[in-house]
């Protein structure tokens, strides 16, 4: 199962509930990194990537919705 399959499983209020904890995540992130060597430098794009395809996926049922 690929990761746009996982998300398209997913009912609309824990997509919103993921990319809440994402971005939250995400922010601390960079503020930690901000001072210090980042100890996983991937972390962030990682986290990018997630907020990405939870994005995708509520676009995509808002044009089937149309």
């Amino acid at each position: 199962m690929t990761k746009r399959d996982i998300m398209a499983m997913k009912t609309d209020q824990e997509l919103s509930n993921i990319l809440a904890e994402t971005r939250a995540m995400l922010r601390t992130e960079r503020f930690s990194a901000a001072g210090a060597r980042a100890k996983d430098p991937n972390a962030a794009r990682r986290l990018r990537a997630t907020i990405a395809r939870v994005l995708t996926e509520q676009h995509i049922r808002v044009l089937k919705a149309i």
